[in-house]
């Protein structure tokens, strides 16, 4: 596909799920990608921890790509750069705080003379090709929300990004109302759009509220430690907790790499200036329970989290003890609530009290609500609506709500899905190819190759290993060597593995051990079949001849 005169929109990733965000236009024969991210794994992908977008689309077309430019820091929109941006081989773009993130995961990798990383003030703009692109302040749970205004020859496109409206921010600028409907005024031909949270029916809330909340909740608590884990993003957040630990004479302690790394990067780019500076563990945990506060990571299960950890009571240095308090300052997203609970009730276990979103208001959304969407329409009121950012489900209901909000024309896109915005669309084209990578140790495979279909069903299954000695006269010199492991035969494993072994013997005395393949073949469906009589279970079973 090579657009001609016309305005492509293409997702390959966050179209039909939430995370993973990587979207393409294409106009005159040139292409360019907004946000380049990945999204975690979950039971489908054993061992797996990141799972990354199959951008073998524009990789075949990597010579009309022109660049990739960033609307801000979560990884579900930057997490992919260290493992895809190099092959892609053209240039980033990001504001000050987003690009500091990503040098550092750059620099993670060996990667920063390998990747160039172009800063774009706030509010800047740049040009690439037939595409212009001017940056816009939204906020967000994260410094430098922005969406993009892109200048097309068909067409301007609002790209909104992840946002929300909230009328006091803690931390950066976002655009008024009335410089939005200025956009509006201009001309939108399409607004590709965050859905995540369509189905709110109020308004998400400001952080404002969010800090009376917690301010109230911890100052109110006079004994033991609190720990309040959140999106290590959440930079607003983490200036919120700064305040409220100075009022509830608290010192500060953090707990997560990336969390250091976005404190770190915040300061470095004029943010969170007034936070108490972070007291080391060991300094915590000497001092009088009724003087601490920790801010970890972990708020969505992570087993390596430091929540996780301290809930195990594996940390290296942090404790709780009974009568301390945990606090969920995040959102629980869909899909972890088995982790989440997890590590709820090894807290609960030890005696540990926990408040989430629902027991106080110590948690807003960084995504828009019905109302938000309503409003956004209201002001920029384009000529086509196109939901992204969310589950099928969420798109649809984008869809609708664009639709009564005055909208003419709104289309629901998938991964893949070629969308000719201009002229005279939105237009189906194609169903290109999109799918998913998964990062396995340090190699990127496909997350339904051989490797991973073979993991599945090893966990689901099991495996039992034969080794068949064969004489030169073509029968077993001995007895067959079976181990099985993952197989549900734990108090009668010994009788187990004799049964395996004499299927096995019989099944290599009847065949002719010189047919190869076939020899093996025959071996190892006498072993499963004696496995499923015994477990029920179909194991993944191995056979290895040996002749002397």
């Amino acid at each position: 596909m090579i657009p001609g005169d016309e305005l492509i929109f293409l997702p390959l990733g966050g179209s039909g799920e939430i995370g993973m965000n990587v979207n393409l236009y294409g106009a005159r024969g040139k292409w360019v990608m907004v946000d380049l991210g990945m999204t975690f794994a979950d039971p489908r992908y054993p061992g797996i921890d990141i799972v990354l977008p199959d951008l073998s689309f524009i990789e075949e077309r990597r010579d009309d790509l022109l660049g990739i430019v960033l609307t801000h820091g979560h990884e579900d929109h930057i997490g992919a750069i260290p493992y895809l941006a190099a092959d892609l081989g053209v240039p980033l773009y990001a504001t000050p705080f987003t690009a500091g993130l990503i040098a550092k995961k750059l620099a993670e990798e060996g990667l920063e003379d390998e990747v160039t990383l172009n800063i774009v003030p706030m509010g800047g703009t740049l040009q690439l090709g037939p595409f212009g692109f001017t940056y816009v302040a939204l906020a967000h749970s994260i410094p430098e929300g922005n969406a993009l205004i892109i200048d097309t020859p068909h067409g301007r496109i609002f790209h909104t990004g992840d946002w929300k409206l909230d009328d006091a921010p803690l931390l950066g600028s976002p655009v008024t109302e009335a410089e939005l409907k200025r956009i509006g005024d201009s001309g939108i031909l399409a607004l590709v759009g965050d859905s995540t949270n369509v189905f709110n029916p109020e308004a998400s809330g400001s952080e404002s509220d969010v800090k009376d909340g917690l301010m109230r909740l911890i100052k109110g608590r006079k004994q033991g430690r609190v720990l309040v884990t959140t999106f290590a993003s959440n930079a607003a957040r983490l200036g919120t907790l700064g305040q409220v630990a100075k009022a509830a004479g608290r010192e500060l302690v953090l707990a997560g790499r990336s969390m250091d790394r976005i404190v770190e990067v915040a300061r470095a780019t004029g943010y969170l200036a007034d936070l108490p500076a972070p007291i080391d563990w060991d300094t915590a945990m000497a001092l009088p329970r009724h003087k601490v506060l920790i801010l970890c990571t972990g708020a969505q299960g992570e087993p390596q989290a430091a929540l996780s950890r301290i809930a195990e009571g594996t940390h290296p240095a942090l404790r709780l003890e009974p009568g301390d308090l945990v606090v969920y300052s995040s959102k629980q997203i869909p899909g972890n609530e088995l982790s989440i609970g997890r590590v709820q009730n090894a807290l609960a276990s030890r005696g540990i009290e926990i408040v989430t979103e629902r027991q106080a208001h110590v948690h807003v959304s960084g995504h828009p609500g019905q109302p938000e969407l309503e409003a956004m329409y209201e002001w920029i009121r384009p000529e086509i609506a196109i939901p992204v950012h969310g589950e099928r489900r969420h798109m649809e209901a984008h869809a609708k709500l664009a639709l009564a909000s005055g909208v003419s024309r709104a289309l629901v896109p998938m991964n893949g899905t070629a969308i000719r915005l201009a002229p005279d669309g939105p237009v189906l084209l194609s169903q290109e190819r999109a799918g998913r990578l998964v990062l396995d140790g340090d190699i990127i495979l496909p997350a339904d190759g051989a490797t991973i279909v073979e993991r599945r069903r090893l966990a689901h299954n099991g495996l039992i290993s034969v080794s068949v000695v064969m004489g030169k006269n073509g029968r077993p010199a001995a007895t067959p060597q079976v181990s099985a492991h993952g197989v549900p035969v734990e108090e009668d494993k010994a009788a187990f593995l004799a049964a395996c072994a004499e299927a096995a013997e019989a099944a290599a005395a009847k065949h002719d051990a010189k047919r190869g393949a076939p020899f093996a073949e025959a071996v190892r469906v006498a072993v499963r079949r004696v496995a499923r009589e015994w477990t029920g279970k179909k194991p993944v079973t191995d056979v290895q001849v040996i002749r002397l």
